[in-house]
């Protein structure tokens, strides 16, 4: 058996590397071992955008270079479900790295700051006081769980899978586009809304193109799954023919994530943090590794406690606001007004995005501004 690790991390995705090199940062002595099923570089389905919240996190952790050659986009298009349209500016630049490459760029990061890297399939979890033991040969002091929608970590500690109800399936793929293209678009379908495409440049002369809807309302088609999701990415991109397609589950955010149990943290996807507006996950991920390390060692004595308070105050407020709003959402009408009122006034766009891209709330006047305009709407389609 080895001797006792500070931190175990299972899962190299940015949830783990962020928690790994977080530990290392505050306690370069800590003895911390990130273990993943794969080895790195590796693909992983996702919409691979890093917004300007993700940056400042790859800036806490002192990665503040790490996409720097990847040119920022800064325009993003949005259609409504009932054909709202913007086009602005957005106020911070987003990136988009194929996950293949960011992921394998954090995995390194960790390396460099002397975390040991390993590759590994945890089966087994077992609680023993202070202790937990993997696989019977692998002892911890902490454990953070960042193995992903289907965590078997989550599964070994006895935390349910999110609900159908608050998971999302999407297709993404790669398509060649002009190199010049800067916009990242999202075009939104009313038919099975929730539902929407995207395309998301990333600078090289192709971009990451997507799909998706939420499980129930796939379930509903009655078709196959491929049929639905290759068929209305499809139906909605028609310019951008699509590649490597890969399908993934989101397991959205319901607002209060649990946070692990025991002395087992659960961060990024294996914790239900995804935006649910968004399908959003990278700064989700970014951040809550980052306090799943913190806690592992700035509070060693009862990390998941630790844990659970800095995820509250780094995203209570905001977690409980797109929980609200991805209910508000469930009306097409709702988006449609808030798009329709973001085209009108800078100040909303920039909020909207806040909101779905990072960690913003919604002042109570702008939530009125929408849904006074919800409301015109619904009169004037009368």
């Amino acid at each position: 058996m080895d001797d006792i690790w500070d931190l175990v991390v299972v899962g190299g995705g940015p949830a783990g590397s962020a928690a790994a090199i977080r530990a290392k940062q505050l306690r370069p002595d800590a003895r911390v071992l990130l273990l993943d099923r794969a080895d790195f570089p590796r693909d992983k389905a996702c919409g691979d955008g890093i917004a300007a919240h993700g940056r400042e996190e790859l800036a806490v952790l002192g990665v503040p270079d790490l996409i720097d050659d990847y040119r920022p986009t800064r325009r993003l298009s949005v259609v409504s479900p009932g054909g709202a349209e913007v086009l602005a500016t957005v106020a911070r630049p987003n990136y988009v790295v194929p996950r293949k490459v960011f992921d394998a760029r954090l995995v390194d990061a960790a390396r460099a700051r002397g975390v040991e890297v390993r590759r590994h399939r945890v089966r087994a979890l077992t609680a023993h006081g202070d202790r937990v033991v993997l696989d019977g040969a692998v002892t911890a002091r902490a454990v953070v769980a960042a193995d992903g929608a289907n965590s078997a970590v989550r599964r070994l500690i006895g935390l349910p899978a999110s609900p159908e109800k608050h998971t999302a399936i999407a297709v993404r793929g790669y398509a060649d586009v002009p190199a010049d293209d800067d916009v990242q678009f999202i075009a939104m379908q009313k038919d099975g809304w929730p539902a929407y495409a995207w395309s998301f440049p990333i600078g090289d002369g192709t971009a990451n193109v997507g799909f998706g809807m939420l499980l129930p309302r796939l379930h509903a088609t009655g078709l196959p799954g491929r049929e639905v999701l290759h068929g209305r990415l499809a139906e909605l991109l028609p310019h951008l023919p699509a590649r490597d397609l890969r399908a993934h589950h989101l397991p959205l955010s319901p607002g209060r994530p649990r946070p692990g149990a025991g002395r087992v943290m659960l961060a990024g996807d294996a914790a239900s943090l995804i935006n649910p507006l968004t399908g959003e996950g990278i700064y989700y991920a970014l951040v809550s590794g980052r306090l799943a390390g913190e806690a592992a060692v700035a509070a060693a004595g009862n990390p998941l406690a630790a844990y659970r308070r800095g995820l509250r105050d780094a995203l209570g407020r905001h977690l409980l606001t797109t929980d609200v709003l991805a209910r508000a959402a469930q009306s097409p009408g709702f988006i449609d007004a808030a798009i329709d009122t973001a085209a009108r006034r800078k100040e909303v766009f920039d909020l909207l995005v806040d909101v779905g891209l990072g960690a913003g709330t919604v002042p109570l006047p702008l939530a009125f501004s929408v849904i006074r305009r919800w409301l015109l709407n619904g009169v004037q389609k009368k």
